[in-house]
């Protein structure tokens, strides 16, 4: 009997992408399969539709809105599963979308995370900035991905079709055992938002599994491309948690040198970005900066850290992804990450 797979989609205010994209994941192929639903606390019709409209979709209902991290982590302590599949609600799908990823994962028991290839919607020869074929990371805890260096998309022309280990799977379409979810306590709530995926696929790194890309997969994601340097709470999230993430899953003296080399990277950043006019940016970097001395001496209690037993990380890049984009002008996986599937 094939594994039970629960497709789990966390919604606040997104009636207009339900309405968009679920008869699409309706359509799917795989037959042990459950579609669900955790809401935010949305303030639109949200839930109302989805009854109505969709009455086999199982609806979770939070209190308030608890954000990605803790949201998934609530909503999913009601769903029982084998798998689950945390899908953004603006994410297109293909019929056969989940056969390939499940074959996968049950052809090694070690692999506790996957995600599909990942495109964008509006362009669908691109890839898309949220994951595009797989996340990597450099060691000064840069995330970028096999077809997306910064802001850089490459063309999808096949150049890297092959499943293979990485650093981290898209949290735009994230497959993972229940069972290691569960075991690695979840999503880090203190994150909130933004990171949280890339934080959970280290920490099940260190617990000895593997996180996957699978290709032969495909989904389309409408997503925000690059983030706009104008929303200061998305670039406080992203900065604020990318510094936590590195406290909690760097060792001994690589902490302290790793996050003093980032807090002179973010200020050239940020003083870069206050000088092209960009104020808002330059000031949620300061306040992320703050926020993580906070958490460091204050708060370090509220989060998940790893059993540091296995450091056999895939999908790291030793050198600076930076260096090699800004100063050497390389836009492209392969020519930063050379040889590598």
């Amino acid at each position: 009997m094939n594994p039970s797979v629960s497709i789990v989609i966390l919604n606040w205010n997104g009636r207009k992408y339900l309405d968009q994209f679920l008869p699409s994941i309706l359509n799917s192929t795989y037959p042990n399969k459950e579609i669900v639903i955790i809401d935010n606390a949305s303030t639109d019709d949200s839930v109302n539709f989805v009854e109505n409209k969709f009455p086999t979709i199982k609806i979770i209902r939070l209190p308030v809105n608890y954000g990605f991290a803790k949201g998934y982590n609530e909503g999913l302590k009601q769903v029982k599963a084998d798998y689950f599949v945390l899908l953004n609600s603006d994410v297109e799908v293909e019929p056969g979308w989940i056969e390939p990823c499940m074959d996968l994962l049950e052809s090694n028991k070690n692999i506790a995370v996957c995600q599909p290839k990942v495109l964008q919607y509006n362009n669908k020869t691109l890839f898309e900035y949220a994951g595009a074929c797989g996340g990597w990371l450099d060691r000064f805890g840069y995330p970028f991905a096999k077809g997306r260096i910064f802001d850089v998309c490459e063309k999808d022309e096949g150049q890297y079709n092959e499943a293979a280990p990485v650093f981290w799977a898209s949290g735009a379409a994230f497959f993972i055992r229940a069972n290691q979810f569960h075991e690695m306590k979840g999503f880090d709530e203190y994150f909130f938002a933004h990171q949280e995926e890339i934080d959970l696929c280290w920490r099940l790194q260190w617990a000895g599994y593997l996180i996957y890309c699978c290709p032969q997969s495909v989904v389309y994601h409408v997503g925000g491309g690059t983030l706009p340097k104008g929303n200061s709470q998305k670039v406080f999230l992203n900065f604020r948690n990318n510094l936590v993430m590195l406290a909690k899953n760097l060792t001994g003296s690589e902490v302290f040198l790793k996050i003093s080399w980032r807090f002179v990277l973010d200020g050239v950043s940020a003083t870069k970005s206050l000088f092209a006019g960009q104020g808002t940016y330059f000031l949620a970097v300061i306040r992320a900066h703050v926020a993580f001395l906070g958490w460091l001496f204050l708060k370090r209690s509220a989060s998940i850290f790893p059993d540091k037993r296995n450091k056999k990380w895939k999908g790291y890049f030793p050198k600076s992804v930076v260096w090699k984009h800004f100063i050497e002008g390389k836009n492209k996986f392969s020519e930063i990450v050379e040889n590598k599937s």
